[in-house]
Order: structure tokens, then sequence, then C-alpha cells
């Protein structure tokens, strides 16, 4: 096995960060504490890519990150600081980019190329469609947006569509040949024109040798040029093409390939080929053997035509390496969906963990006191299932409507087979399609060719008699039929190929339908307490008892002890801490309430009227936005350092403009309403203006520092509770200070590095820090000290037993509690407080008195009782007893990480 697993650390490479960075920043992570750094997508991308999510080669490193030099050097930095290196590794997708041989391929010769398997095509339509034009073809073609290049370097011809370059197929060339002036040209036109591809490409080879020749050269640049310039031979070779240049608005429509979502530019790629995953993952496996690679993490594994089958080729492919690498991967957990223990993997990245925190700091009792509040500013009730199933439908049968084409026509052709459902139409089937999507409550199932899970035929069911009992189609066949198709129920004489691709397609396009229904839609518009508008989360769950994070943490402990305590990823909506101070407000609604409607009074000259029916912004986003002000500004925020405000404006308009686009209600990223946006950005920039709007500012600020002071107790208190869990904490870049930054791109701003290594070396008293509290550095010292504790006993923080600690007492609802035992007699304690608005009475420091605590206790069972404990944060020795008197525990600091001395 690899080295063990205490801590990862997530670093998002590009746009400044490379391999030279990672490997800078070696030994002081290695100082922090981590076991394994975390690397974001490393493998060559798609020009200009922010991410990585859209490799173009597999196999190869990065050049802009420093190739493989670069990922050499960082790789020796981090194994002589002892640290491992996990791979955020995509199989599902690849980026759509002329940078990506074999994309390029699969254009060029079609159905012919080698490559034309890798991609999840469907190659019954007539064309590749490729939607990038900017405005219908025709009007491109007239345009002169179109035109043929020469690319003399490679003896190639390339289709160029307003700077967008495609390959054209060389047995086509014969258009451009015809054209010239030169003997040559009949010849050329004839041969290209009955070659193979194979042949075709030793011709290129040999035209090669022609454009060195002055005359040859000059006669084929002006025939490239007469053809750029006649409309109609430019038509007939576009024409000729494998592909079809179409306006970016058909792919929603017209899309002749799987894609990741609804971004076209991300091909879907066919891992369950045996060869195409030998292709795809030949570095990674190279990597493993030469003991660079500990871990891998799966993007979007939901996206695999069979994930199961995936995972199990991994681990084939990982046997012959004598250290095997983990494995991760990206899945939400819904409800209480589990991770299949078949799948033998350490675990999730841990977006259930972030779900299991925001119920033990939501105030559920506070729930219909901030529901009235948000239902007075809306002016009206909203109903978050329904939105749901609304927007789930909205998304299929509109932004993935060539999926459902798709969809539709392999279900017809499997009821064409059956007597008994012939008859169904395409419509009928289109909605019934739909509406079992729209009531599956996960993102998918998990049938195969290997068999229906029984948890998937429980969950199949009861979507369709959802489904059914909704009455969106008129009979019920239909949706049962679907229903029988996703369960493999057969009948005689059944297409048993098309129900197989069916299901496939099917699943792999639910978790698309979820996401973007619930994650990009309806996480946008439903704002009555956006800290539950997180990946994976139920905005409708509003705050648990602690016993339901115990029952989480059990069955983390059961089914994937090793999996990943996420608390801030490149994906969440807000940063941890951002979320941390949002809790809160669910403490007290109604003095929410009342600072909301005196920013909404003062600020009402700024609200515009865009639309006889429509104010900007509108009272949803009004109400979402002062949450996200609250959850932005850091604690030391001075209301006079105009440069702050002026960073914070900007970072705010382009959080509301990416908020109000993805809720797809009044404006979007497809048709921007001008007007609404604008009107907005002016809004939120009166907000941070003293010049227009006096000491609005200053005074919210003063107005909301309980919130503050309770937010920064309360992330302190996750800190605690992360390190401790059943898991293995993940860091994301920078958090091991404050951090109060928004969804994506905000989040992959620069970090101060040097800031935080001085911080961790520093002996600053534990005294100090807590009175520094506004620094953030407090959370940078919490988090070395618990690091340090980990490391030294890994496993029991992994697979030791989970023990929930009985709280008595005036405070008891206040504090969460749990052992960690391991078979060798280790224990270690977390407590940590919750519910911190009321526990801190409204002060405006995160400072608990010890008489605060008078009274409470926590309950040691017998196997803990007896022994000596010490507090690994402050150093101090408790008496052993068999109830811990929280006075003497938290008498330093209000969280405490004690071991068994």
């Amino acid at each position: 096995m690899s080295r063990s697993l205490v801590a990862t650390y997530r670093l998002q490479f590009r746009e400044g960060t490379t391999f030279e960075t990672a490997r800078d920043l070696a030994p002081y992570l290695a100082r922090l504490g981590v076991s394994h750094l975390y690397a974001a997508p490393i493998f060559a991308a798609s020009p200009g890519s922010t991410h990585g999510y859209d490799v173009t080669d597999y196999n190869a490193f990065e050049e802009d990150l420093g190739g493989v030099a670069g990922f050499t050097a960082m790789s020796d930095a981090l194994s002589s600081a002892d640290l491992g290196l996990i791979l955020d590794f995509v199989p599902n997708h690849m980026g759509v980019s002329p940078k990506n041989l074999w994309w390029e391929d699969v254009l060029r010769w079609g159905s012919e190329s080698r490559y034309a398997q890798t991609f999840d095509i469907s190659w019954e339509a007539e064309k590749i469609l490729v939607p990038v034009l900017a405005k219908p073809y025709g009007e491109a073609l007239a345009d002169g947006d179109l035109s043929v290049q020469l690319d003399a370097e490679n003896a190639r011809m390339r289709f160029d569509a307003a700077g967008y370059g495609l390959p054209i197929d060389p047995r086509t060339y014969g258009h451009v040949f015809a054209l010239m002036d030169h003997p040559e040209k009949d010849r050329l036109v004839r041969r290209f024109s009955v070659s193979t591809p194979a042949e075709a490409d030793e011709l290129v080879e040999r035209l090669a040798e022609h454009l060195e020749e002055p005359s040859f050269r000059a006669a084929l640049d002006k025939a490239v040029a007469a053809l750029s310039a006649d409309q109609t031979a430019l038509h007939d070779l576009h024409e000729a093409q494998a592909w079809r240049l179409a306006w970016w608005r058909t792919a929603r429509e017209r899309l002749t390939y799987r894609r990741f979502f609804e971004i076209a530019d991300l091909i879907g790629v066919r891992q369950e080929l045996r060869r195409v995953f030998r292709e795809s993952h030949q570095l990674v496996i190279r990597l493993a053997r030469e003991r660079r690679l500990d871990g891998i993490r799966i993007d979007h594994v939901d996206g695999l035509a069979d994930p199961k089958g995936y995972l199990e080729q991994l681990r084939q492919a990982f046997q012959s390496v004598r250290r095997t690498p983990f494995v991760h991967v990206e899945k939400i957990l819904t409800g209480d969906e589990r991770l299949r223990t078949s799948w033998e993997i350490e675990g999730t990245t841990g977006y259930e963990f972030i779900t299991a925190l925001a119920g033990l700091y939501v105030d559920g009792a506070q729930e219909a006191a901030m529901t009235e509040a948000y239902t007075a500013f809306l002016g009206e009730e909203e109903d978050l299932r329904a939105m749901i199933v609304r927007q789930k439908r909205s998304i299929f049968q509109r932004n993935l409507a060539g999926e459902l084409t798709h969809l539709t026509g392999v279900a017809l052709g499997v009821a064409s087979r059956g007597l008994a459902t012939r008859d169904l139409g395409q419509d009928t089937m289109a909605r019934a399609i739909v509406e079992v999507a729209a009531a599956l409550p996960v993102y998918r199932t998990y049938v195969s060719v290997d068999g229906v899970p029984r948890r998937d035929i429980a969950i199949i069911d009861d979507a369709v008699d959802l489904a059914t009992s909704g009455r969106e189609v008129e009979a019920d066949e239909p949706i049962q039929f679907i229903g029988r198709l996703l369960k493999l129920d057969f009948v005689d004489g059944a297409d048993v190929a098309g129900a197989l691709d069916f299901t496939r397609r099917f699943q792999q396009t639910t978790g698309a339908v979820m996401a973007k229904a619930v994650e990009d839609t309806a996480f946008y518009r439903y704002n009555r307490l956006i800290a539950l508008n997180e990946v994976g989360g139920e905005p409708d769950h509003y705050g648990a008892e602690t016993s339901a994070f115990h029952d989480a943490m059990q069955i983390r402990l059961e089914d994937q002890p090793d999996g990943m305590l996420a608390t801030s990823t490149h994906d969440t909506k807000r940063a941890e801490d951002a979320r941390a101070r949002l809790y809160t407000l669910s403490e007290a609604p109604e003095l929410w309430r009342d600072i909301v409607a005196g920013l909404a009074t003062e600020l009402a000259p700024w609200r515009k009227t865009v639309e006889p029916l429509l104010i900007s912004p509108d009272p949803a986003t009004e109400w979402g936005l002062y949450q996200s002000l609250l959850g932005v500004l850091p604690p030391d925020f001075d209301p006079e350092d105009g440069e702050a405000r002026a960073a914070l404006t900007e970072r705010l308009q382009q959080y509301a403009e990416k908020a109000v686009r993805e809720a797809k209600r009044w404006t979007s990223w497809t048709s921007p309403a001008e007007a609404y946006e604008t009107a907005l950005r002016e809004f939120v920039a009166a907000i941070l203006d003293p010049a227009e709007t006096g000491d609005l500012l200053a005074q919210f600020w003063k107005d909301v520092q309980p919130f503050v002071a309770a937010g920064a107790l309360t992330s302190l208190s996750q800190a605690t509770l992360k390190f401790a869990a059943p898991g293995v904490p993940d860091i994301y870049q920078g958090t091991e200070f404050y951090d109060f930054s928004l969804v994506d791109p905000d989040n992959r701003r620069a970090i101060d590095f040097d800031a935080r290594a001085a911080t961790i070396e520093s002996d600053q008293p534990w005294a100090d820090a807590l009175a520094d509290w506004r620094s953030g550095r407090i959370k940078a010292k919490l988090t070395r000290a618990a690091l340090a504790m980990r490391g030294r006993t890994p496993a029991l923080f992994t697979h030791g037993a989970y023990v929930p600690l009985t709280v008595e007492g005036p405070m008891a609802d206040h504090v969460v509690a749990f052992a960690r035992t391991g078979e060798e007699g280790g224990a270690a304690i977390a407590i940590a407080p919750r519910l911190c608005l009321g526990l801190l009475a409204g002060a405006t420091e995160p400072v608990v008195a010890a008489s605060r605590w008078e009274g409470t206790v926590i309950r040691l069972p017998e196997t803990l009782a007896g022994r000596t404990w010490r507090n690994v944060l402050t150093e101090e020795t408790l008496a052993a007893s068999p109830a811990l008197g929280l006075g003497e525990a938290l008498s330093t600091l209000p969280f405490a990480l004690i071991e068994a001395a």
C-alpha cells in the first residue's frame, strides 16, 4: 500500500500555480503535517484552460505547468519531504480542441478513424456536429467567416471558422487542387480522391515535397484563396467532411456526441472499452509503477457508462504496482444514499461530510421563523421540492434536448419489438423519460450488464410510482415501460442490446440533469439560508440533532474510513468559513430579518425597474445577496479601507452575475439580460460605496459582529471535528487560514503561503492566538497541532472505533463530543461547540468564559474512564474521571482535542 493517509492538501494548478510552485511548497506542507499533495488536473489540456478538466492528452503533462522536467522535480521534492501525490484524473470526458490529436483524427477521418470508438459519438448521424459558430451557418458563410487555410509546415489544409480550426479530410483536397493552375493538379485530384486514410497520409508526406517548389506553392496558395472566396465551392468542401459546422445554439438539440453536462467543448470518452481504458491510462499506471503516484481521484465517476466496471479495471491495472494507489471518487450522495462498498475504493471526496456539519450547526428550532422572514421578503412562498422537479424537467427538455431525443429514439426502438408497447409515440415516450428522471431522488442508478442491484430496484420502483402519481403523462404504461427498461426487465423478443444502451445512456444523463437542475439552478434560486445550498446538500433539511451527526460518522466508518473529509473544494458554492458564519444566522432569524429590512430600505433608490413586472435585483436575489455580503467580508474588514472595498465590490459583482445567470430566472449565460445585470452591478456597487450610501456599510458591519464572532468559533469547531472524524481531512489551498471565498473562480485567487508558513512556525500562546482571532492565524495553529496528533496514530482516526459521547448539563445543546479508540489502547476525544451565536449570547468575541460551562459534563464510558488525558492543543493534563467537566476541558479554548496520555 501507499504511505499512510493523514491528510491531503488540494492545490489548484494553472493561472500561476505550476509544478515549480508545488515543488517549493513541499517543505511547508510537510511542516504543516499533511501526508499527500492532492493535485488538480495536471495533464495537457485545451489552450488557455484555467482548470485542466478539458484534457487533450492523458499521457502528457501540461507544458505550461513545467512539462516532464517540472513534474519530475516536483515529484522528487515531494518524496524528499516524505509527501505522497494524489492526482485528479478525468476519465469521463476530454476537451474538443485542435490540441486533442485523438479528436482531430476523428474529425479528419470520421468513422474510419482509429479513435472513432474512443468517443461517445452517435455514428448513425450523418455528420459530427461542431457547434462553434457565433451565428447560423448560412450567415457565417455569407459573411466570409469561413475559409480554407494551408498549414504548410505540416502539408495539410484546415478549415477555419473565425479562428476555430478544423482538419480537412485529405481525400477531399481535390476541391482545392482542381482550382490550381499547375501540371500536377489532375494527378493530385485523382490520387487523393481514391485513397484510403493510410494512403492519404502517405500522399500528404509527398505533398510536403511539392510545397518546397515555389511554383507549386504559389499555385496552391492561389487555389486556396480562390476557394475561400467562392461560397459555393467552400460549401461543397464543407459538406464533403465528416463534420458539420453549426451555430452554437444548435448544440442543445442536435449534438451528435455525449458531452459533459451541457458543455459542448467536453466530449464523452468510452472508458468501458478496454482499448480506450488502456490508451488513456498509460501515464498514470507508469507513474504508479515508478512510485510517483500514491492515489488517484476520479472526476465525475457517475458520468461513466459503468462506474463499478471502470473501478475494477483500475484495480486490475494497479495489480502490478508494488505500492497500490488509493482511489477516491467524486460522487455526490443524496439523502440516505450510501457509497457502494462493492466498488472497493477508499471513498468519496467528502461532500457528504459538509452536509453532516450543516445539520449540526443550523438551529432547526428556528426554521419556521427563518422561513417566515424569507417568505415575507419575497412576498410569496417557495416549495423547494416542486422547484427542483420543475427545473429537472426544464433542463432535460431544453438544455439537454439532444440527450432526450437520443434516449427517446432508443426507447422507441425497443418498444417497437413488443406487442404491448409498439403503439407508444415519440412525444409520450419523451415525457415518460423526463418524468422518471425528474422523480429520481439520486444522481443515478448503477444497473449494468452484470445485473440490477437490489437498492436500485427500490429506487427505480419508487421513481416510477412518483412519476405515475404526478399525472404529467396521460397513461401509466409508458412510465412503467421506462421502469422495466431501467431494471432490464426483458420480455420475449425484446431488444436486449437496445435496452442496455438505453439504461446506460439514461444513467449517464440523470447525473447531469440533477446537477444542472439542483446545484446550478435551484441552489441559486432558493435563498432562504444559502449556507445549505452546497453540493450534495438539501436546503430544506434545516438542522438536526447531534445524534444525526453521530449516525453519519458511524456510516462513514462503515463505508469509507479512508474517504476524504471536505469542508471546501474547488466546486463548493462558498468557502468553509463563509458557510460557518452563515450557519449562525439560523439562530437569530428575527435579528437577520431586521438587518435586511434596514438594508433594503436604504438601498431602495438603487433597485431599478427594468421591465414592467421585473425589478433588479428581484427579492430572492436581494435576500441571497445580503447573505453573500456577510459571508465574504473578512473578520478584520475595515469599512474605511477604500482599496479593500473596491476589491470586494468586484468580487461580489462577479458572484452576483454568476448567481443570477445560473438561476436562469431573469437572465442566463446563453441569453444575458443586459438591463437587469447592469442594474444588479450598480446595486452591488452602491452597497460598498460610502459616496453612494453613506455609513450603510459601516453600520451593517457593526450590526453583524455577533454573527462574525460566532462564525469564527463555528469555523474552529468544524475544523476540530474534521481533524478527528472518521476519514482523511482534505485541506483546500489556503484554508489553513480563514477563507471567505465565493464560488469558482473566486476560490482560485492567489494564496499568501509565506504568511501561512510564518504562522505555523510561531510559538504564539493559545490565549494570544484566540485574542488575535480576526487574523485567522489561530486556525492555522489548530490545523498544525491537529495534524501532528493524527500523524502520530493515523489509523486511529481512519479505522478506529467512533464513540459518541453523552453531554449533560445546561450547555449540552451547545456541544458535540466523540471519542476515537483503537485496538491497541489508543484513544482521543474531540470536543467542539455548536450553535455558537447562542453560546456566545450575542458577544462580539469568540471567547467563552469557563463559568459558562459550569455544570456541563461529558460522560465517559467505562473503557475511557479512569485514564489520564492530555489536551494536544494547550498541553494541559486533565484529571481522570467518569465525567469530564467542560469547565476544566475548555478552560483555555472553547474547543479541544484530547489524547489518552
